[in-house]
């Protein structure tokens, strides 16, 4: 006895329907981050650049090195700002994601404004793929030109 094929239809649609459920069943679409909740506050490390005479009015140069992933810390626009003499960005929130939730080396490298000297602090940043903010953990606040 054959089928009709409009009961036939509703049994393979059936069957595609139970088996797309169960497939589905095995994915895990769960961030570990889900619960987390942050503030909007913006988080950001500042270094104070002095000399003999005080703090320094410019640098020549200033580049900020994450020493786990070897490459520059987006310092965006901020780089350049400088409202306070002396204090320069060095990490700010926009690098948490690209951190490593232990804490990564970042190498700072300035050059006074002259040109001629040039002196390195490293400082350790906490971050993380599930952390609101950047986290100072250890290192200088401030860097001395002689």
């Amino acid at each position: 006895m054959a089928l009709k094929p409009a009961i036939m239809f509703k049994k393979a649609l059936l069957i595609v329907f139970v088996a797309a459920t169960m497939l589905s069943c095995g994915k895990k679409n769960v961030s570990t981050c889900q619960d987390k909740v942050c503030t909007e506050e913006f988080a950001m490390i500042l270094m104070l650049f002095k000399d003999k005479d005080g703090p320094v009015k410019s640098l020549s140069k200033l580049t900020v090195i994450n020493k786990r992933t070897n490459q520059p810390v987006d310092r965006g626009s901020a780089a350049t700002i400088n409202t306070t003499p002396g204090y320069y960005l060095i990490i700010d929130d926009r690098s948490t994601k690209g951190l490593s939730e232990s804490g990564d080396d970042i190498l700072i490298t300035a050059t006074d404004s002259t040109g001629t000297q040039t002196k390195t602090a490293i400082i350790k940043v906490a971050g993380g793929a599930c952390a609101c903010h950047i986290k100072k953990l250890s290192g200088p606040d401030e860097l001395q030109f002689n």
